[in-house]
Formats: C-alpha cells, structure tokens, sequence
C-alpha cells in the first residue's frame, strides 16, 4: 500500500514538473507570426487591382501580423491606383513597401499610403505626373489635379510632407531645397530617407521583418488559386483569338443550320468563355456586353427580318467587334487616355485575325465538314435514296421544275409562292432575296428545294 502511494506520488510529481515545459511549447507556437508577402511588379491596372484584393482577403484569413509589398512598377492607371491606396490606408494589418528599384507614378501613390516604405540599394520613389497611354504626353490638368489632390491627402494620412507628395506630381509646385520650379520630384534612397519618403535602405524582406521586431515568424508569399491561373489562361490573346473564332464560326453555322443546334451552343459557350474572366478581373464591363449582345440583335434583325445587306448589317459586325475589342482593354466608359498604344494594337490584332481566319475556315472547311469521321457520329452525313425505298415527300412531283418567286428572304430556308400558293423553301445554300425568281429542284422532305433563277 505504501508502495503504491509512493509511486502515484512520483509520478504526480513527474507529471507537475512537465508542465512548465508544455506550456512554453504552446507559448512558443502561439507566438509564431505570419508575414504576408506579394509582389507588385508590374502594371498597375485592373488584374494588379483584383490581385492586391485577394492578397488582403487572404492575409486577412492567416491573421497576418506585417504584409509586405515586394513593389518595382512604373505605374498605371489611376483609378486601380487610387482602390489599391484606399486598401491600404482602411488595412488594419501594418503593410510595408519594399521598392526593389522603382516605384514610380502610380506606384509612388502606393507606396505612400503604405505604413512604412523600405527601399533596396538604387531605388528610387517618384514622378507622379499623369501621363498618356502611349507614356510620353502628360495627360489633361483634371488627371493631374486629381492625383495632387490623392498624393497630398495620402501623404498627410501617414504623416509624410505632403508638399513633397504633392511636388512629385506637379513640375510646377517648386520645394525650397528639394526641387525646382519645371521639374517633379524623384527620390534616390538617401533622398528619400532624408525627407521621410523611405525608413531605411534594406536588402532583402527579412531585413524589414526585424527591424519591426518580430523574431518568430515565418512568411507566406501570394500564390494565384487554381481559378486564378484559369482565368489568367483564358485571358492570353492566343486563347482570346481561337474563342473569337469560335464565336464567328458557330454564329455562321447556325444560319446556315435552321434551329437551335451544335454550332449556336459552341458559339455560347465561347461568349461565356470569353467575357468572363476579362469582367472579372475589371477590364471588361457591362458596357462592353452590352454592345456585343446588341450587335448580335442587329445582325439577326438584318438576316432575318430586312431584306438584303444594309446598316443594321454593317452595325451588327462593327458593335459585335468592338465588344470583343473593348472587353480586352481597360477603358472607363470610352475613355482610352491611359489605354497604351501597345495594349490597343494587340486587342484590335487578336480580334480583326480571329474574324480573318475564322472566315477562311468557313469557306474553306464548309464544303468537308460532312467528309470527317468525327461529324460524322454527331451527324446523318449519309444520303437515303428514293431508289432504295426511302420516301418522305409531302409534294407531289409536279411540282418539279416549276417557277416562282421567293416570298421572304431564303437564308437558305424561307417562303416561296408559286402559282399564288404558299410553300416552305430552302435553297442549295445560297441566299435568295425576297422578290427574286426562283425554280423547284426537289420535292422531297418537309420543304421544297428551289435555286434562283438567272435573269
């Protein structure tokens, strides 16, 4: 009994002693903290702003205790700028820049609303000036007094000069002993670091982790989502061109094809493929859908209700190909000041060789489609013949032969009336106006077959 009670003493005792030593361990992992960390190298621009959204999201779901914006831009467009420094500045999460040579125009704008600023040896943190796409004009005084107005307030916000904010915008705004009158302010390091634009000269992220203090932490770097690196595959212009292609093709098909059938919903399914992660990432809008689906009504308007070839046409095509155009450019309402020249000329190349080659597909594959294997399975390709004892006619053959004139438009199907009497139609695939004479070739089938007849 004594023995027993000796050894359920000890083993309290051994059990007590441990204690202490669980209880550091559960400090210890308690205490380790995320650093968050993405790069901004790169344009600043609707997916920049879209990215830096899902960075904060995520940091924010890690409890991150420092983000850190690993940043080397020459800036972008000012709307996406002025989201990302209203991010920033409402973050309850301390955000440091790191700018790894260059953080200009935009990206200057950033930089200041983050909490502190590090640069790496050679960096340098301004010209703010507003600029045209093609980045060499400056843009109109309402861009700029915007962005002095944005520079100023972000400045003051962090406790910085916002004279200086102000100057790196404005060549005209002179600092006594930073800049001159006809020249906008550029930091180097030093310069930076003199007049409170810059912490301190690092030379690397960890660097800036210690110096805020923390010992244990670890860092998770931004890494896209599988439906981030989805969207980022539909967006390159080669996969853009090939679905533009499909959409043309499929919308041909089906005029030729009456009803609703392979070609329509591949040509759907395109569209959807299409606009999709161009809206979500915040270049296309609900502008640029607009006008495509209004440049399909005309084009439809004109094929199937006004006879011939005419404006409703001709603004079908144009509307049609300016939605695809425009969904790929980051635009505000028609406002392409800050569209570069380069983005312009790839969005107009993909979009004008895709109907390009997608017409030379048409007319050169048209006439094969029913000779592949594969169309084949999905198709009757095969001819049934009168002769092996196939009928399905609801004419009589006298018909044949006779001549009339077409009651609607035949795309190729349609209405014809011969002898005052009202028939359905199709035409070998040509298309017959409205009015113009036509000749019976067939009886056979649900519609009489019929081809023009040549003055």
């Amino acid at each position: 009994m004594k023995f027993a009670v000796s050894l359920l003493f000890f083993a309290s005792a051994f059990f007590v002693s441990l204690l202490p030593a669980w209880g550091q361990t559960e400090v210890t992992a308690d205490s380790v903290k995320t650093v968050y960390v993405f790069d901004m190298k790169s344009d600043i621009d609707p997916r920049m702003n879209r990215k830096v959204r899902l960075a904060l999201e995520e940091a924010a779901e890690k409890n991150a205790a420092m983000i850190i914006v690993h940043m080397d831009t020459y800036g972008g467009a000012v709307t996406d700028a002025d989201d990302i420094r209203t991010l920033f500045l409402e973050s309850k999460v301390p955000i440091h820049s790191f700018i790894d040579k260059d953080a200009a125009s935009a990206g200057a704008l950033i930089s200041i609303a983050c909490d502190s600023i590090y640069m790496a040896r050679g960096g340098s943190i301004g010209a703010a000036t507003v600029v045209m796409g093609g980045g060499g004009e400056a843009a109109p005084d309402k861009y700029q007094s915007y962005m002095r107005s944005m520079m100023r307030s972000t400045a003051e916000a962090r406790g910085r000069d916002p004279q200086i904010a102000e100057a790196m915008v404005d060549e005209d705004l002179e600092v006594e002993g930073i800049s001159e009158a006809g020249e906008v302010v550029t930091f180097s390091v030093s310069e930076a670091i003199a007049n409170g634009f810059c912490e301190a000269e690092v030379a690397s992220i960890e660097e800036i982790i210690e110096r805020n203090g923390l010992e244990n932490y670890e860092i998770y770097r931004y890494a896209p989502s599988v439906a981030e690196d989805i969207i980022a595959f539909f967006l390159n212009p080669a996969v853009s061109g090939f679905l533009i292609l499909v959409i043309f093709a499929g919308i041909y098909f089906e005029i030729q094809t009456p009803g609703i059938g392979f070609p329509l919903a591949a040509s759907a399914i395109a569209v959807v493929l299409y606009f999709i992660p161009y809206y979500l990432t915040g270049l296309a809008s609900n502008l640029e859908v607009v006008i495509f689906i209004l440049g399909i009504i005309l084009l439809a308007v004109e094929i199937f209700v006004i006879p011939g070839f005419g404006v409703f046409g001709i603004l079908g095509i144009v509307c049609i190909l300016a939605g695809l155009t425009m969904g790929m450019l980051p635009n505000d309402q028609f406002d392409f000041t800050f569209v570069s020249s380069g983005k312009l000329f790839t969005a107009l190349l993909t979009v004008i060789l895709a109907a390009i080659v997608a017409t030379v597909l048409i007319f050169t594959l048209t006439p094969k489609v029913n000779q592949w294997e594969s169309f084949s399975k999905i198709s009757l390709a095969s001819t049934q013949q009168k002769s092996d004892g196939y009928t399905s006619s609801f004419y009589s053959n006298d018909l044949l032969g006779k001549q009339g004139i077409s009651h609607t438009r035949l795309m190729p199907s349609g209405k014809v009336l011969i002898d005052d009497e009202m028939y359905d139609a199709y035409s070998r695939g040509e298309f017959i106006d409205k009015g113009e004479k036509i000749q019976v070739i067939s009886t056979e089938g649900t519609s009489i077959r019929v081809k023009k007849v040549q003055a």
